[in-house]
């Protein structure tokens, strides 16, 4: 008969279940925190090029057009961002997730700075806008790099019954990174006379020497990924290149990967950059409205995200992605004519619906899309299928808007342009197997 276990059997077993809840949230914040500040930097770009870079390095008679090539180089950031998302996935896979994390932060910290340091037009002619495009595809390959490590790092140390909550943790950094930015933006806006377009604008970009050091230090405390380390312990270091075993042992996965990432981030940078454009042009309302409308929409997503990862972890993420890609089609018909009804409630009510649409198919993403993959091509599939995604989706959202809205003259195209990217992503994770009961460490096994 087997002797049950005393209190000094349980002990060290109850203290190392403790101590892995200590670490994975640790690397949940660490991976907030960090994702965070890249997403502040990120949408600091979006929010210059929709307001201020035009003018500054793409001067033109006709402001529409410089508008247009201003928002061309956000577009250039994510194509970009697949590159960064092989690299960073090659070397995530072969020599670890938290190198990868350290370097992407310090490449966007670098990127974003020297941004606020640079001559415009005006003072070095054509060499301004070619560096600030260099600068902007040093911003795509950061957060190419940047996404796919902060959620897996997040998931692989979850525990197995809250990978959807924590891997909604980097999640959480789109919106306060956006919070950050048009905070500081609200608070440059109130200079007076020409000082924003003089040296205001550069004040937010230098900001980010301070948020990129406290997060390189957050993130160099955190330990590396326990599913990659025994990976590793198992086989040694993969000898194959894991961008080639994805696409030919798991085509099926990135395909999904990639097209269940097309809605959330189509409908991210239509409430967060696009609207800042086009409510600024049209005049429906002031900057300092907009910016309110994208801070509350930004707030509310911060506990929807959450909120929608606890749920994914108790209905499953098929579920409850699945519903917050419906809520996206119907906000392809609903929100542009509320919005541009030109009543601040009605917009902002738009906003918030769109939003709480977003963060329920964002939320579970990191979990769904982690748990498609094996340990040993895990970086890979999932940062390649998100960034192509994020191409096909929220790189082309704010400049195919900006074309659409000047070729039709109204907004319901773009509602139309959101409507079918929605309906992709819905039959997407339609198609996507439910994995929420899945081993991450036994698909690793059973993948060699």
């Amino acid at each position: 008969m087997p002797l049950e276990p005393t209190a000094q059997d349980t002990r060290p077993q109850t203290e190392s279940a403790r101590e892995r809840g200590r670490d994975a949230r640790r690397v949940a914040f660490a991976t907030f925190v960090g994702t965070a500040i890249e997403w502040y930097d990120f949408f600091l770009y979006g929010a210059m090029a929709a307001l201020v870079f035009g003018t500054l390095f793409f001067p033109t008679d006709d402001a529409q057009v410089s508008q247009l090539a201003a928002l061309a180089t956000f577009t250039v950031g994510f194509i970009a961002r697949p590159l960064g998302g092989i690299v960073a996935g090659h070397f995530g896979d072969r020599v670890g997730r938290k190198r990868m994390l350290v370097l992407s932060l310090l490449l966007m910290g670098v990127a974003t700075v020297g941004v606020g340091l640079l001559p415009t037009y005006g003072a070095i002619g054509v060499a301004a806008p070619v560096l600030l495009v260099t600068l902007r595809i040093m911003q795509g390959l950061a957060v190419g790099a940047e996404w796919g490590g902060a959620a897996l790092m997040a998931v692989e140390h979850a525990p197995p019954n809250r990978r959807a909550l924590y891997g909604a943790a980097p999640q959480l950094g789109v919106p306060v990174g956006a919070i950050l930015a048009n905070l500081i933006l609200l608070l440059t806006f109130n200079l007076t006379g020409d000082s924003f377009l003089v040296w205001g604008w550069r004040v937010p970009f230098l900001i980010s020497i301070a948020l990129v050091l406290v997060g390189l230090v957050v993130r160099r405390q955190v330990s590396e990924s326990p599913l990659f380390a025994k990976a590793v312990e198992r086989t040694g270091t993969p000898k194959f290149n894991p961008l080639i075993r994805v696409l030919t042992k798991h085509p099926r996965s990135l395909l999904r990967a990639v097209f269940a990432s097309i809605a959330s981030a189509s409908w991210g940078y239509v409430i967060l950059v696009f609207i800042l454009s086009y409510g600024s042009t049209t005049k429906l309302f002031s900057r300092p409205a907009l910016l309110t409308m994208i801070i509350v929409a930004s707030v509310l997503q911060v506990g929807a995200m959450l909120y929608a990862g606890l749920l994914a972890d108790r209905l499953g993420r098929k579920r409850v992605a699945l519903f917050g890609a419906l809520g996206q089609v119907v906000m392809g018909l609903l929100f542009f004519p509320l919005f541009d009804s030109g009543v601040f409630w009605l917009a902002m009510m738009a906003c918030l619906l769109a939003s709480i649409a977003l963060s329920a198919q964002y939320g579970p993403l990191p979990a769904l899309l982690s748990e498609q993959f094996p340990t040993e091509v895990r970086y890979t599939g999932v940062s390649v299928g998100y960034m192509f995604g994020n191409i096909l989706g929220g790189g082309l959202v704010p400049l195919v808007g900006a074309a659409l809205v000047a070729a039709t003259g109204t907004s319901f195209s773009v509602g139309l342009y959101m409507l079918f990217l929605s309906v992709v992503t819905a039959v997407a994770v339609l198609l996507t197997p439910e994995t929420a009961s899945v081993s991450l460490d036994d698909q690793a096994l059973s993948s060699r």
